[in-house]
């Protein structure tokens, strides 16, 4: 019982509502019949007076007690609202008496028999005239309601208890439809959760018809979802990659080595030369993956230092000028017209700008340039702007050049192009400093990357 969240919400709201109900039914009531019994307590009053200032003014009148007009006045009051009088002169010897009159209306049948128990209430009221004592007057009547009064709180009470009994077969009917609207955004997305554990990486929640609340989960689940698919597809591409990138050198290696087995091909220097080579590839490739492998580690540790940006360019100058003039490609530095402070992991930080420049110069043709320059118009950070004359990307490859082994131009010899994990290394470097990478890029225009460093942590 109460095992789902629908049950438990459906439960609470009529729980609530039940609660409420009955405190404001019991005030009602309370209060009602409060109010009704002080109005009957004044009417009663009113009443005595009367009958009291009838008393007094006719024995004003008369110098003694007649029977009419009072005993007709007493005789009315008991007959119409079970009201008994007891009249007293002032030698306590008793003048008139109506109390009687209820037993001969119960015997008629006039009125309507009284509960067991029933409790009567009398009253006394001294008689002056002329401010001499003249008797007493002792008003005899029922507690609580009677006859029609009874019934008409009986029929209040009623209506009350019809009130409350609506209330509660609306508040369970839509309790079930607010429960119900309420979960069904929870179960789409329990189903959905579901499906993605099975895998199912295409599914999505629909937005429409969800409250606030659950569709930020929704958005957030959805956006999951399509990193996962991203992920996963990313991974079948690596593995893919990887494979590929094995493969090559691999079966290099062993058709020469079967041909070397089958005394085919003599061991010459050159040909074991060959074999180096692909071998060094793999060893490279290997390498290449363990550096991706500790950028990308989360807890990896930065020894940050506070940096100048003019210093760092004469180093990456100094770094690569010989093989820039190797290549016969230019190398320009820009530097800044005053000290720009960063913080920054030394060692990373020229394993980032060496990644990006190695990538520049790989793609730059002889007789074209490389600049690196300091940028300091974003506010907060220090970036370093790497811009080649090369052959430039598409714009549709730029949000994918830091995927690992991969290439906007699928042609291009792998040798030339690397392994494909540097710009992937760049990345989670640069993720690790809590830094911003910026690139553009035009097609035989060349490609400009700025990386952005925080001034202060």
């Amino acid at each position: 019982m109460l095992q789902t969240l629908r049950s438990k919400i459906l439960f609470y709201l009529v729980l609530i509502s039940m609660i409420g109900i009955l405190i404001v039914s019991f005030f009602i009531q309370y209060g009602f019949e409060e109010s009704f019994t002080s109005y009957l307590d004044r009417n009663r009053e009113k009443k005595i007076d009367r009958i009291i200032t009838e008393i007094e003014k006719d024995y004003r009148k008369n110098r003694h007690y007649t029977t009419d007009p009072v005993y007709g006045l007493l005789h009315e009051n008991a007959m119409s609202d079970q009201l008994y009088f007891q009249l007293y002169d002032r030698f306590g010897k008793m003048q008139m008496d109506t109390s009687g009159i209820r037993g001969m209306l119960n015997s008629f049948g006039l009125t309507e028999p009284g509960p067991t128990g029933e409790k009567w209430h009398s009253k006394t009221y001294t008689l002056k005239v002329d401010n001499a004592i003249i008797g007493k007057l002792v008003a005899i009547y029922p507690v609580g309601p009677i006859d029609d009064e009874y019934t008409f709180i009986q029929t209040i009470q009623l209506y009350i208890l019809a009130a409350v009994c609506l209330t509660i077969v609306l508040a369970i009917l839509f309790g079930m439809i607010f429960s119900k609207k309420l979960t069904s955004g929870l179960k789409k997305l329990s189903f959905a959760a579901g499906e993605l554990q099975q895998h199912n990486l295409d599914i999505r929640i629909p937005l429409s018809g969800l409250p606030t609340e659950v569709k930020h989960i929704a958005i957030s689940f959805n956006k999951l979802a399509e990193s996962l698919a991203k992920e996963e597809m990313l991974r079948k591409q690596f593995t893919g990659d990887l494979a590929h990138e094995l493969r090559t050198p691999l079966a290099t290696l062993r058709s020469q080595i079967e041909a070397f087995q089958d005394g085919i091909w003599e061991p010459t220097p050159q040909r074991l030369q060959v074999s180096h080579e692909e071998l060094m590839r793999l060893v490279r490739l290997v390498n290449e993956l363990e550096k991706l492998l500790a950028a990308e580690n989360p807890q990896i540790r930065l020894e940050k230092m506070e940096l100048e940006a003019g210093s760092v360019l004469a180093a990456i100058w100094e770094m690569f000028l010989p093989i820039f003039k190797e290549k016969g490609v230019g190398l320009q530095i820009k530097e800044p017209f005053q000290e720009e402070m960063f913080e920054a992991d030394k060692d990373r930080l020229m394993q980032v700008l060496s990644n990006v420049l190695n990538n520049a110069l790989k793609y730059t043709p002889e007789g074209k340039n490389v600049t690196i320059s300091v940028v300091t118009d974003k506010e907060g950070y220090v970036g370093f702007k790497i811009q080649d004359e090369g052959s430039g990307m598409a714009e549709d490859d730029i949000p994918h050049i830091f995927e690992r082994f991969y290439r906007g131009d699928k042609s291009r010899d792998r040798k030339t192009g690397g392994v494909g994990v540097g710009l992937s290394i760049v990345k989670a470097l640069m993720d690790a400093h809590k830094g911003l990478i910026n690139v553009k890029s035009r097609v035989n225009k060349g490609t400009s990357i700025t990386l952005w460093f925080p001034q202060e942590e």
